[in-house]
Formats: C-alpha cells, sequence, structure tokens
C-alpha cells in the first residue's frame, strides 16, 4: 500500500468536509502539522471541531484557521497565547469545551482505544464537572469523561519507514501520539522517509498500522514562541 503522498493537497484529498471533527498533535508551536494545517486553510473546509491541547498562536500553527473562521469549535487544555481565539470566544463566534491536559490526552488515547468514556477524579468540583455524570468509588467523587473519536488525525513526526512506523522527535511526542490513534484516518507529516525495515523496532513510537497517508513536510523554519534571554554578564 502506498501511503507516502507528493503534498499536504494530495494528502488530504477526499478527506475533509465541512462540520467534521480533527485531532491535531502539537503542543504550543512544537510538533505541530504545519503543512497539513496550512492546506487545510487553503481547502476552505468550515466549521470545523478540533480536539487539540492548543490552539496555536495568532497567525500560527491552529491560529491560521481562526484567523480564516474555519472552526466553529475548539476543545483545548490551554489557549492564553492566541489573542484572535479570545476574542472570538468572548463575542460568541467560537465554541470552547476547556479540557484538564491529562484528562484530553487520556479522552484521545481512550477513543483510539475504543474505550467509550472513563472515570477520574480531576475537575471534581469546578466548572469541568458541570453535566457530566458523577460515580463515588471507595468515598471519593469521580467524573465520566467521553473518549474522542474524530474523523480524522493530522500529526507531525520526525522519520518514518515506508509502512509509515513512526518516530517522534524528543517532546515533539507530546500530543502526537495519542491524537494519532483517535482518528479513523491519520495522516501524518514527517521530515524524513526511510526505506522498510530500516528502523529499530524497539525505536518506533507509532505503528504504522495507524498511519494511512504520509507526506514529508520538511524543510521546516523552528519557530519559537517565546523567546526568553539573558543579558551578558559583564567580564
Amino acid at each position: 500500500m502506498q501511503k507516502l503522498y507528493p503534498d499536504a493537497a494530495a494528502a488530504l484529498d477526499g478527506l475533509l468536509h465541512d462540520g467534521m471533527t480533527i485531532c491535531a498533535g502539537g503542543f504550543g508551536l512544537c510538533g505541530i502539522p504545519e503543512r497539513l494545517i496550512d492546506a487545510i486553510r487553503d481547502s476552505g473546509v468550515s466549521g470545523l471541531i478540533i480536539a487539540s491541547n492548543n490552539a496555536g498562536i495568532d497567525g500560527e500553527g491552529l491560529g491560521k484557521l481562526l484567523r480564516t473562521r474555519q472552526v466553529s469549535k475548539m476543545i483545548s487544555s490551554y489557549v492564553g497565547e492566541n489573542k484572535e481565539f479570545e476574542r472570538q470566544y468572548l463575542a460568541g463566534e467560537l465554541e470552547v469545551e476547556f479540557c484538564p491536559q491529562g484528562t484530553l490526552a487520556e479522552r484521545c488515547r481512550a477513543g483510539g482505544a475504543g474505550i467509550p468514556g472513563f472515570y477520574t477524579r480531576t475537575g471534581v468540583g469546578t466548572q469541568v464537572a458541570e453535566g457530566k455524570e458523577i460515580k463515588n468509588f471507595d468515598g471519593e467523587d469521580y467524573i465520566l469523561e467521553r473518549g474522542i473519536r474524530a474523523d480524522l488525525s493530522i500529526i507531525k513526526g520526525w522519520k518514518a519507514d515506508e509502512a509509515g512506523n513512526l518516530i517522534f522527535r524528543k517532546t515533539a511526542r507530546n500530543f502526537n501520539q495519542p491524537m494519532a490513534t483517535a482518528g479513523k484516518i491519520c495522516v501524518a507529516e514527517v521530515e524524513e522517509v526511510v526505506p522498510a525495515g530500516s528502523l529499530d523496532p524497539d525505536a518506533v513510537h507509532l505503528p504504522g498500522i495507524y498511519v494511512k497517508r504520509m507526506i514529508i513536510g520538511s524543510p521546516y523554519d523552528k519557530k519559537i514562541e517565546f523567546r526568553t534571554v539573558r543579558e551578558r554578564a559583564e567580564p
């Protein structure tokens, strides 16, 4: 099965439609599927429901889709660096489902594992628990959280072989791994593709069974969300 496509638009061909749910990997600007996000923007698809740890920043990452008003709902844990996100939310133009970070990761992992729901203590007694079933186990209250299943997963990897077995680089693994399994179809962009059998099986983070389509997205510009520097000490 040929999994490698010439570009992001070709890899997403036939997969996009209005109102679909997308799981997007990445944390801040680290490990985000930049080329796939650009192709989604260029497609003009709208009414998207996106599950992602955050919504990028203004003009970068998923922030590009917010700017073009293609997103109707975000399921996220942190959105503090995106002014356009804030504006749309406060104006009632964007629906937001805030979800604790670990809970969001587990919701996607559970969805990928075929688990429809699980109980967690995170959020008990807060707004997170509103409208959710609460059950007591051994004297402690737990919230029922639903697993997330998406129409499409878009992720960013470091190296893959031709069969789609994939390695993430260091912290860029972040949400990419659970997001990959939560979608009915997973499209990955990677920096390098090597021949099948080249990767050490023990080093593979995501088995190729999950990856249906791939593109090579490199070269990339390393974007920095916050640049923190200090003055050099006088000699």
